[in-house]
């Protein structure tokens, strides 16, 4: 289905209401998309592509990106994003864009999510499986960085982990029905091929994440998500012991 101009909604994107046209994506922009535009430029200009070229705006006032051909996971989580192979792959890929976007600064910038400390790099705040592009089991791209802001690096490691080891209470349809053993051992190794973090670390920066999600949701009328993140917050205080000895 396409629009009076020939584009194409495309699915997701939240309330962004994402179209492309052609080779070009336009959405829906907000005081901060100056800044993450600068933020994009300066990731692609220090050496990580994966995230789509910006091109500024359209008579509409609509931010206009590149559009970054793959297939985006959604829940539920096909096979190939549960395996430990692209858990890796994710860690790894989240280490190169956070090195690049070291030293990016730009005036006045405006962040649609406050900075928190210590603000060590840009973080995505929404690192995610249904934000990253695919061929085949290949991640080819990273997309939806609106919500990015100056932050920890730990901070999107405990977001990856939430959803990847994954850190989800029993009755989480999102989660992969594990124990906690094999949830530290995937911890351990999503925290080994980032590197320069300990698996500790990251888990307790897994339950201030979720209040912050929970709160989110709340404010944007979702309040089955935020109780869903609540009860994942309890799971996990209760069971992170036994995921951190797992972990090692």
């Amino acid at each position: 289905m396409t629009d009076a101009a020939g584009g194409v909604p495309l699915v997701g994107g939240n309330s962004n209401a994402p179209v492309r046209y052609g080779d070009r994506v336009h959405r829906e922009s907000g005081p901060w998309s100056p800044t993450v535009h600068a933020y994009l430029a300066h990731l692609r200009a220090h050496g990580f592509r994966l995230v789509p070229e910006p091109f500024g705006f359209d008579e509409r006032g609509r931010e206009v990106l590149a559009y970054l051909p793959g297939t985006v996971p959604a829940y539920p989580l096909p096979a190939v994003v549960r395996t430990e192979a692209f858990l890796v792959q994710a860690a790894q890929v989240l280490r190169r864009l956070h090195d690049a976007s070291l030293g990016f600064t730009a005036q006045g910038a405006v962040w649609q999510q406050p900075a928190r400390e210590p603000a060590r790099v840009v973080s995505v705040n929404d690192f995610a499986p249904y934000n990253l592009v695919l061929d085949g089991d290949r991640i080819v791209g990273v997309i939806d960085l609106d919500q990015a802001s100056p932050g920890p690096r730990v901070r999107d490691l405990a977001h990856l982990a939430y959803r990847l080891a994954p850190l989800t209470a029993t009755g989480n349809p999102d989660g992969f029905g594990t124990a906690p053993e094999e949830r530290g051992r995937r911890l351990r190794l999503l925290a080994d091929a980032y590197g320069d973090v300990a698996p500790a670390a990251v888990l307790v920066a897994v339950g201030p994440l979720l209040d912050d999600l929970a709160e989110h949701a709340e404010g944007a009328g979702r309040p089955d998500h935020a109780a869903r993140y609540r009860a994942d917050a309890a799971h996990l205080a209760d069971g992170a012991p036994g995921v951190l000895r797992a972990a090692g």
